[in-house]
């Protein structure tokens, strides 16, 4: 299914890529275009797991700048039967989190310093969880695909109104390349919403299994979005095309990009996730805003056929989990 996910949305935006081409420069302009496509989506397919955090200026976690973070990344990766993925920190105020790499062997999390400062512990191990669950979907290579991608369609197209548009080069000449320079990002970007409003939700709750307590990815939510609408987060505004990577959606809504919603509400994401506690038998009594505690990691007690592999947390894993991360910045 995954597979398939990424195959049709590869095609999508390569006939995306061959109309903006078309529209530039006839035929001509269809054939480079996708000519361009190919190497771009070959490219994407290897390398950019490390443009996006190049993009983001993200660098390698440690002991010495992020104390805990990368054991507890690795604790809940055992937990989800994954190879320990990279570990990476971004320096920014605004709390979040994406996960990228074009399988699990090759897989990265990233999270910003706001995010450590902003979160408990155990809602810290649930975003971790959901970025995990990301990498066990193989969701990240789907959207970090597609983020590499759109952002090319977008650049082309600019390009385009630049420097083509001429009655000679694409049949609708100026209104062609005018056409693609306001329509291609809209379109890239409803491609990318297609995949991402629905992934969220699988790994919302695959997280919340891996973690073992959906209220506390819930709490997490809650305090990312309420930080991420006052806090900008300037390199998801200048490439939107990477908003759909992260947890939240990152971007401010200042300009064009409030037209367009790169994640499902955070209120029902947080109702799906107490409907799920629900279901363990746990009741969803945590306040707005309310942190974890030493005690909020609870038994998962799943009831319905669908739930993932995961599916009990016993106390002795839960202490193994969160041992020795007491003294992280999340604490």
């Amino acid at each position: 299914m995954n597979t398939m996910r990424t195959m049709m949305l590869l095609a999508a935006l390569t006939a995306l890529f061959m109309a903006v081409g078309w529209l530039l420069g006839g035929g001509a302009g269809m054939v480079m275009a996708l000519i361009f496509a190919a190497a771009t989506n070959l490219w994407a397919w290897w390398n950019s797991d490390k443009a996006v955090l190049r993009w983001y200026r993200a660098r390698p976690a440690t002991e010495a700048n992020a104390p805990g973070l990368v054991a507890l990344t690795q604790a809940l990766a055992r937990r989800a039967g994954l190879p320990a993925p990279r570990v990476y920190l971004i320096d920014e105020d605004q709390p979040n989190a994406f996960a990228t790499g074009r399988d699990p062997a090759h897989a990265a999390v990233a999270v910003t310093t706001g995010l450590l400062r902003t979160l408990s512990r155990d809602e810290l191990a649930g975003v971790i969880a959901h970025e995990l669950a990301h990498v066990k979907n193989r969701d990240t290579l789907t959207m970090t695909v597609a983020a590499t991608v759109g952002g090319a369609i977008a650049m082309l197209a600019q390009f385009g109104m630049f420097f083509g548009g001429g009655r000679d080069r694409g049949p609708l000449g100026l209104i062609g390349a005018l056409a693609a320079a306001i329509l291609a990002p809209f379109a890239a970007m409803l491609i990318q919403m297609m995949i991402s409003r629905t992934r969220e939700y699988a790994a919302d709750r695959e997280g919340a299994m891996i973690c073992g307590d959906p209220l506390a990815l819930a709490s997490a939510l809650r305090r990312i979005a309420a930080e991420a609408g006052r806090r900008v987060n300037e390199p998801a505004e200048r490439d939107p095309a990477t908003a759909p990577l992260f947890i939240v959606n990152p971007l401010s809504g200042r300009g064009m990009d409030n037209l367009f919603a790169t994640h499902p509400p955070v209120e029902s994401r947080i109702a799906a996730l107490e409907a799920l506690a629900r279901e363990m038998g746990r009741a969803p009594a945590r306040p707005a805003g309310a942190a974890g505690g030493p005690g909020a990691v609870a038994r998962a007690r799943p009831s319905d056929a669908d739930a993932p592999a995961v599916t009990r947390v016993p106390r002795a894993g839960r202490r193994r989990i969160m041992r020795g991360f007491r003294k992280g910045p999340w604490s």
